[in-house]
């Protein structure tokens, strides 16, 4: 079980004039699944970007601790696994090389037993040595899956996390999902109604636009 928190205190981000949320609240302090919905262009992606660190917002703060200790942004890669259509894999590159690949941009132990655990979860073993460039839109989508969990983080944050995928695919993440929220927290970033289903607490960004 663990001893992550994520939470966020009086958060607001605008871009220029266009408020995307304001005054938003949350704090998620057990394993779990949760998540974060609203209408396509409500900001879902901008705020998991925010809770990932990978954008500023322009009022508050995202507070990230484990074992009650507080982490520094620039330590934040160790403990997230992030998954989005937006990230981009190295097509020239087999499975196993990107996942090699990020794996020293990480500075972890590339784990063949776990690596290999995932890729038998999302039925992509048998295709682990051919180049990137040759997989559907789904598979692709499934690789970026295996590059966040490989590294067992205690927070998984998933945006949009079934887009291009099949029903087989589907099925894949939402049984991970599951045995994933068991012992760590994830976060799903998702305005489809099966995705949004599976989480106990939901944040609703259309609360936060005034």
């Amino acid at each position: 079980m663990t001893n992550y928190s994520v939470e966020a205190t009086g958060l607001n981000k605008s871009f220029g004039r266009r408020l995307i949320f304001n005054d938003l609240e949350f704090k998620f302090n057990k394993a779990g699944v949760y998540g974060i919905s609203g209408p396509n262009g409500s900001g879902k992606s901008t705020l998991v970007k925010i809770i990932a660190g990978i954008i500023a917002p322009s009022k508050g703060k995202i507070i990230h601790n484990l074992d009650n200790k507080l982490i520094a942004e620039e330590q934040l890669h160790n403990y997230i696994g992030f998954v989005s259509p937006y990230l981009v894999l190295y097509e020239e590159f087999s499975t196993y090389e990107n996942l090699n690949l990020f794996a020293e941009i990480r500075g972890v132990k590339f784990d063949k037993e776990r690596i290999d655990y995932l890729l038998n979860k999302f039925l992509l073993f048998k295709r682990k040595d051919d180049l990137l460039k040759t997989y559907s839109s789904g598979m692709k989508q499934r690789v970026k899956f295996i590059f966040a969990l490989m590294h067992s983080p205690q927070l998984i944050i998933l945006d949009e996390p079934t887009s291009n995928l099949d029903d087989e695919g589907k099925n894949s993440v939402y049984e991970l999902v599951k045995e994933e929220g068991e012992k760590n927290i994830v976060l799903i970033a998702s305005n489809e109604k099966s995705d949004i289903e599976l989480c106990s607490d939901i944040v609703y960004l259309e609360r936060y636009k005034n």
